[in-house]
């Protein structure tokens, strides 16, 4: 049985809002030496641990190795999506080095729609029925040609906002042209995913999988729109809780059956071992759960619930996922839900306004049971912490019941202030509601 090393010195990589609630549960690790972080900029993580003393660039990997070899760092821990898409899991992988986060062929799962669709057709996981184009003029004459409503994703990468629910054919075309033609998601426009439109709740559910084992975390709920009752258009997220009633046991066990089991599985007969996190975005259809589309990592902001819930040494936890020795974690969780309430900046997410001073986050954090977790911010010269970013602050709460926790996370809004903030005041008020 491998056993994590008595002393566990860490990287970080990643600078937001799920990089810093993760640094934050690593700190309670006992087993936890140097903590270091890629991206020390923003203020809550740069409290938690030390920066590296080289620059973190994907294109010199070989820097960031050496600075891993000197350091004797024995656990990475890639946050974000890019860098796991660029293959840094594969450059850090060493023999004394455990990666958490999947290798470049992995993470195609959430940087490759069209490549994740094919591989849920290939292993009948249910998904919605779609049709791949790399033409924009096949795109538009496809669309046109149909009736029926139809969601239109880019296929790359796009900070969460490539999705596209039109509600009427010109938005649809208009949709189009902007990710392929206008290029305003780059390269994540190459091609575009046009899928029949699932009607339901929609559910988060994250596993761990250390190539074979899958531990499935507790479910969540995320709220995607940037304004009240679902309205406006998709963000990386706005809010989310956990856990949530839409799932109940004998609906996770049908989802593990049917959609994690098999996908892990799909993986590795395409000999993808695949060790992180595999997170699986649902429709909750009345024909049951369907795949709107993987992650291969933590989702952000459902982590924030996740992390302050999680009872257990995660630096272990992590090192085991990367290691294959998941069996052997020991995971347990608060029983009380979470709820986190984002504050974003004005004109998020197209043109966010940032710069502005925030006040009030300590006041925020003296409340009982409140975790504030940074995401975009900095220090500007003068020392002040300032909006740097769309999504400024994921507040969190823990509450014996939903509404409790949801409460105490928006109280806690409401003395944290910044010029031009905006906030979901719903998330978690319904739990079967358009989100």
């Amino acid at each position: 049985m491998i056993r994590t090393p008595d002393t566990l010195n860490v990287l970080l990589v990643g600078g937001g809002g799920r990089e810093h609630a993760i640094a934050w549960k690593l700190r309670q690790s006992p087993r936890l030496g140097a903590l270091y972080l890629s991206n020390p900029e923003n203020p809550g993580l740069a409290a938690l641990g030390k920066p590296m003393d080289v620059p973190f660039n994907l294109g010199d990997t070989f820097r960031i190795g050496r600075f891993c070899e000197k350091n004797d760092i024995n656990l990475v821990v890639i946050g974000p999506e890019d860098p796991l898409a660029a293959g840094l899991a594969d450059e850090l992988a060493a023999p004394e080095r455990i990666i958490f986060g999947p290798t470049k062929e992995g993470a195609r799962l959430e940087a490759d729609k069209a490549w994740a669709k094919q591989l849920m057709r290939a292993a009948s996981i249910p998904t919605a029925e779609a049709r791949i184009f790399t033409d924009a003029d096949d795109a538009a004459a496809y669309l046109e040609s149909r009736e029926e409503a139809h969601v239109i994703k880019a296929a790359g990468l796009a900070k969460g906002k490539g999705v596209v629910v039109p509600e009427s054919l010109e938005e649809g075309l208009s949709a189009i042209d902007r990710i392929m033609a206008q290029r305003v998601f780059g390269a994540a426009g190459d091609s575009v995913i046009i899928e029949e439109r699932l009607e339901g709740p929609e559910a988060s559910v994250l596993a761990l999988v250390d190539g074979r084992t899958i531990y499935v975390l507790e479910c969540c709920q995320d709220h995607k729109r940037l304004l009240e009752g679902g309205a406006g258009p998709n963000t990386g997220g706005m809010g989310a809780f956990c856990p949530t009633s839409v799932v109940d046991d004998a609906l996770m066990a049908r989802i593990q059956g049917d959609i994690l089991v098999p996908t892990v599985d799909a993986l590795r007969r395409d000999d993808i071992d695949f060790r992180g996190v595999l997170y699986a975005g649902l429709m909750l259809t009345h024909a049951g759960p369907k795949v709107l589309e993987f992650n291969v990592r933590f989702g952000d902001p459902e982590c924030q619930p996740l992390m302050t819930r999680l009872k257990g040494d995660l630096g272990d936890i992590l090192y085991r996922t990367g290691a294959g020795t998941l069996a052997d974690a020991e995971i347990d969780w608060d029983p009380r839900v979470s709820c986190c309430v984002v504050m974003a900046s004005r004109g998020y997410p197209e043109k966010p306004e940032t710069g502005f001073p925030i006040t009030g986050i300590d006041e925020a954090e003296a409340m009982d049971d409140v975790f504030v977790f940074h995401a975009g911010t900095k220090k500007n010269d003068a020392g002040e912490v300032v909006t740097s970013g769309g999504r400024v602050l994921g507040v969190t709460a823990l509450g014996e019941t939903l509404e409790d926790a949801r409460a105490r996370a928006l109280a806690a809004c409401d003395v944290i202030h910044f010029e031009g903030k905006h906030v979901r005041r719903d998330i978690g008020a319904g739990a079967a509601q358009r989100v």
